[in-house]
């Protein structure tokens, strides 16, 4: 019997937390802890891990569901700390993560804590709340001004909206919320409809999500949005951001506070309490899947967010990608009719695209045993000399940078190779070094070849470095610029090279992948494609797919002023210039180039006729690495009826910075199938990994929906 004057304790709640945990340590789900009193699913905690004190996220639709933890369950220990000033989680937030983990087969505390700001993670409560107090000064500060600067500005003037904008716009009006492709050409104005449609949301009180495939294209979409809506708050949301800088943007997104959250693939997972528009631009771009840890799909993440909150997502591309595309075809066609599809043929002012020129170099003048041919034909080159003279400009495209990707020793034929990948290492002039553009070994050029003595060691092959370098050489007249990784790796150089071309100061420029794309280059009237030829013949089932988006996208850097439409061209270097794909791009046929290679998938049973992952292994030995896959095949096979399971191989590029990689491939024609095939293996797989590490094993993963087989 208690006495009079004691009160009794309440009950301690057992709640479910979710910590971050590496894969193979088995722990996929919650954790118990306890707390003082109930907590709402989503609050961020700090709770004891081992000896460490981690943060987690309260999981469950109910956090105290369970009770009053028993004693005789065993002691359980207590929730060290709870982030009070912080509005839970929402439940939607919840579900679209426990989706991604069920889906790409990650744990869930790997899942949820991967995708919070890394800053959030480290920081107490105490902590958090001085962030909050200088972040809501800060805002008000900001407030302020912008509504000084709003008083003072006359409000944007809106661009004249084309006929099939305004139909675009007209059709999303009417439409449920659902996922719309909107599939228009380079130049067709699909940022205006996304303005015009994020506006309606923003006027609605709700906030919209802007998705962008790289870094590189966030800061001129920022300022188009900025301009558009002043006096809204817009933040960006990806890695070249600052630690503080992404937690800032973050909590103005979670908090409600930020009306348009800009960002790359990480950003599907931002918490928004008010969420009304997704926008996924240039949703093809291979960017959008990410390539380590929990490999997941930003895009397909998308639409499945607008379906869990019943808001539209809008899919925009010139070349969508053959996935999205399917869904988009009416079942008459052959596709789900998932999709809506809007279609924008048209550039904005009536210019057509470039012309699109095949130059066969198969009729090229033969050249003597051992020489190497000309960077481009001389039919090209004039036509580059003649645009500068005219004061236009000039892309010439090829997607490798370097100096050239091998230096070779005649004499004896020792190659560059890398001493811890099985690749070559590349040449980079500007600083004499080969660097391996796998595994980042670099050394300096030998003066000599390493094995036999010779002086004269050659590079052979070209990249972005050699061909500026020679395009200066052939056109002494023009100035030569050249965009890609190596070039714009500080900070702003980006920036000051897109700077350099918007203000005419570049005749030609030689670019990668980098240019391609999402750039509004005025002067530009000719682009060139240097070396399209490797990727026709590729062993990647999407090969084709990528380079017909690339050589199109590149298309689409020229003739985007009308004044200088008529005029434009696109001029294709190849030794095969009756192959379909090049034929789809003379005409600009997108949908008879996606008809074939539907044809074709089916025809093999690839995506999006079956779905596919990967289970992949690294090993200190390529036996190691093969041997764990091997016992993966033997442990379910009894059992994996409704999937076809492809024997082990090496990885295309087999070894990276002394690491071996295999993989083997697991085929179903139903996804339904092999997601219940792959949440059966894993337990399997996990124990049967614990055995082989003793044998060289070093990890393992699962790939589900990869971008290449």
């Amino acid at each position: 019997m208690h006495s009079p004057n004691q009160t009794e304790a309440p009950a301690a709640c057992r709640i479910g937390v979710v910590v971050e945990a590496p894969q193979h340590s088995g722990l996929w789900g919650a954790l118990d802890y306890l707390s003082p009193h109930p907590l709402p699913a989503g609050s961020l905690v700090r709770v004891p891990l081992g000896r460490r004190v981690v943060t987690g996220v309260v999981w469950g639709e109910d956090a105290s569901a369970n009770g009053a933890a028993a004693a005789h369950e065993g002691p359980l220990k207590p929730v060290a700390e709870v982030f009070d000033a912080l509005p839970p989680l929402p439940a939607a937030w919840r579900q679209l993560v426990a989706f991604a983990a069920g889906y790409y087969q990650r744990s869930l505390g790997e899942m949820a804590l991967m995708v919070l700001p890394p800053e959030l993670r480290q920081l107490d409560q105490t902590q958090l709340q001085r962030r909050l107090k200088r972040l809501d000064k800060a805002m008000a500060t900001d407030d302020a001004q912008a509504a000084a600067r709003h008083g003072s500005n006359p409000e944007p003037a809106l661009p004249e909206l084309s006929p099939q904008q305004a139909d675009a716009l007209a059709r999303l009006a009417e439409a449920p919320p659902q996922s719309v492709l909107l599939w228009g050409s380079t130049g067709s104005g699909k940022t205006e409809v996304y303005l015009r449609q994020a506006q309606r949301v923003l006027e609605a009180g709700r906030q919209v999500l802007m998705m962008v495939p790289e870094i590189n294209l966030t800061p001129q979409l920022e300022a188009r949005v900025a301009e558009r809506f002043a006096g809204r708050r817009i933040v960006s949301l990806h890695s070249g951001l600052t630690p503080a800088q992404r937690l800032r943007n973050w909590l103005m997104a979670h908090r409600g506070q930020a009306d348009v959250v800009l960002g790359t693939r990480l950003s599907v997972f931002t918490p928004l309490p008010r969420l009304g528009l997704i926008v996924v631009d240039e949703e093809h771009d291979p960017s959008y899947k990410q390539q380590d840890g929990a490999r997941y799909s930003a895009r397909d993440l998308a639409v499945y967010r607008g379906r869990l909150e019943g808001v539209p997502v809008l899919l925009g591309s010139a070349t969508p990608s053959l996935e999205t595309w399917f869904n988009a075809l009416p079942g008459s066609e052959g596709g789900t009719g998932r999709y809506l599809r809007l279609s924008m043929p048209e550039r904005v002012g009536g210019g057509g695209m470039p012309r699109v020129r095949l130059l066969d170099l198969s009729r090229s003048p033969q050249l003597p045993r051992g020489q190497e041919p000309p960077p481009l034909s001389r039919e090209l080159l004039d036509a580059l000399a003649e645009r500068a003279e005219r004061g236009e400009q000039s892309l010439v495209l090829l997607n490798r940078r370097g100096y050239a990707p091998v230096l070779h020793c005649s004499d004896c034929g020792w190659k560059s190779g890398c001493p811890h990948c099985s690749a070559w290492r590349v040449f980079h002039k500007v600083d004499r070094t080969l660097r391996c553009h796998h595994c980042g070994f670099s050394e300096r050029v030998p003066h000599a070849c390493p094995d036999c003595g010779n002086q004269d060691i050659q590079p052979v092959g070209r990249g972005t470095e050699r061909l500026e370098e020679q395009l200066a050489a052939a056109l002494p007249q023009a100035r030569v610029g050249r965009i890609d990784a190596d070039v714009t790796k500080h900070k702003g150089a980006l920036e000051a090279q897109l700077a350099s071309v918007h203000a005419g100061e570049v005749d030609v420029l030689v670019g990668t992948q980098m240019v391609a794309k999402g750039h509004d280059f005025r002067r530009i009237t000719l682009v060139a494609a240097v070396n399209p030829d490797a990727a026709l013949f590729a062993s990647d089932f999407r090969a084709a797919e990528r380079q017909f988006a690339l050589l199109l996208q590149a298309a689409g850097r020229a003739g985007r002023d009308a004044d200088v439409a008529d005029r434009s061209e696109m001029w294709i270097q190849t030794w095969h210039p009756t192959h379909p794909l090049y034929q789809a791009l003379v005409s600009y046929d997108y949908p008879a180039f996606a008809a074939r290679q539907l044809q074709e998938r089916a025809s093999a049973g690839l995506p999006p006729y079956a779905s596919l992952a990967l289970l992949r292994a690294e090993g200190k030995t390529q036996e190691a690495a093969q041997a764990f896959l091997q016992a993966a095949i033997e442990a379910v096979s009894a059992w994996a009826g409704g999937v076809t399971l492809y024997p082990a191989v090496p990885t295309p590029i087999q070894r990276v910075a002394n690491v071996e990689r295999a993989q083997l491939m697991i085929e179903s024609p139903q996804r339904p199938a092999l997601q219940r095939f792959l949440t059966q293996a894993q337990p399997v797989w996990l124990a049967l990994a614990g055995q082989h590490r003793r044998s060289g094993l070093i990890r393992w993963a699962v790939d589900v929906d990869p971008l290449s087989i």
